[in-house]
């Protein structure tokens, strides 16, 4: 069953603001009461609230639309009307707001607590006693509410995270992610076991220090225009501070990890230059485990032309110092 979503498309319909009501007193002994008609209550609107404790567009994409209260007609004896209640949609952190007819983006909810009114409620008719005046002391005239704004919207969904995890299929991202932090991703030996980002929080050190680490599906060649799993997600990549690159150096591996490597960086590349450009690290994955990777990481140093660290998740070698690591850069950055 999914549990993620990142795009969803929803109608939101604002409040009808109330009528305002033409109304005379109307009292014993009273003569030739003055008007007193009140005016209606404005229209609720609807409101998109961003928060930490949704991590996902799933449940906002299963209900198509939303709709705030209409505002109540005014009354007699100057009674206005009550306001129709606003309707707050709470999203994921890191929500974009697009009109979904003109295509501009309305907002990007890039913050805890940010807020959008993205249809705005109607305004109050008038009741006839705000028309009385030293001429036309018997005013039979009311305004009617106008109607709350309707749109569709298009939400797309950008995670963040510190520590986005990097790798072709297999090169044993979930391992890690599940070794360093609660998050428990589905682990098999077969490509494309991740079908849907997993987002965990590591301790580093003494447990003081976190990071949070986003597992996005494996990458394949040809990503950037479209191929695979991975390309949906890689606007997700967009949002993490620090790119953590993992590439199987074991005896095992289906492909040669400086070939593994130079394909991975060219996606990243023809994706986008900014986002090629992001500080990041690289780690030879499934070290410890057989003979000879040792030597195919020091191969894997030498292409990249940096330090390249070796981790066995499996094992949980090596794992600190990759956490330590990935906590310096992100403070760099």
């Amino acid at each position: 069953m999914a549990t993620f979503r990142d795009e969803a498309e929803i109608e939101v319909q604002a409040g009808k603001g109330g009528d305002g009501i033409v109304s005379f007193r109307r009292e014993a002994h009273v003569p030739r009461g003055g008007p007193d008609g009140g005016d209606g209550g404005r229209g609720g609107s609807v409101i998109l609230h961003a928060t930490t404790n949704v991590h996902s567009l799933l449940d906002i994409g299963r209900r198509f639309r939303y709709a705030a209260k209409n505002g109540q007609p005014g009354g007699p004896r100057n009674r206005t009307g009550r306001s129709g209640e606003d309707l707050e949609v709470q999203v994921p952190v890191g929500t974009l707001i697009y009109d979904a007819e003109r295509g501009n983006l309305l907002k990007d909810l890039a913050e805890p607590d940010a807020t959008l009114v993205v249809a705005q409620g109607g305004s109050a008719g008038k009741g006839n006693t705000r028309f009385a005046t030293s001429v036309r002391q018997v005013p039979r005239k009311a305004t009617l509410g106008t109607p709350g704004e309707h749109r569709r919207l298009r939400l797309e969904l950008k995670l963040f995270a510190e520590v986005g995890l990097l790798g072709f299929p297999n090169a044993g991202k979930s391992t890690f992610i599940s070794r360093v932090s609660a998050a428990r991703p589905k682990i098999a030996d077969y490509p494309f076991t991740t079908l849907e980002p997993q987002v965990g929080i590591a301790p580093v050190g003494d447990g003081y220090d976190t990071l949070v680490i986003a597992d996005l599906p494996g990458l394949i060649e040809g990503a950037a225009e479209g191929a695979g799993l991975g390309h949906r997600f890689l606007k997700h990549v967009e949002r993490c501070r620090v790119l953590l690159h993992l590439v199987d150096v074991s005896e095992s591996a289906e492909r040669d990890p400086v070939e593994a490597w130079t394909a991975l960086e060219d996606e990243l590349r023809r994706y986008s230059p900014e986002l090629h450009a992001k500080p990041r690290l690289t780690v030879g994955s499934k070290c410890f485990e057989d003979d000879g990777w040792e030597e195919r990481l020091a191969t894997l140093a030498e292409a990249s032309g940096e330090e390249v660290l070796g981790v066995s998740s499996v094992l949980g070698q090596g794992v600190d110092p990759v956490l330590h690591a990935a906590r310096r850069i992100v403070r760099d950055a």
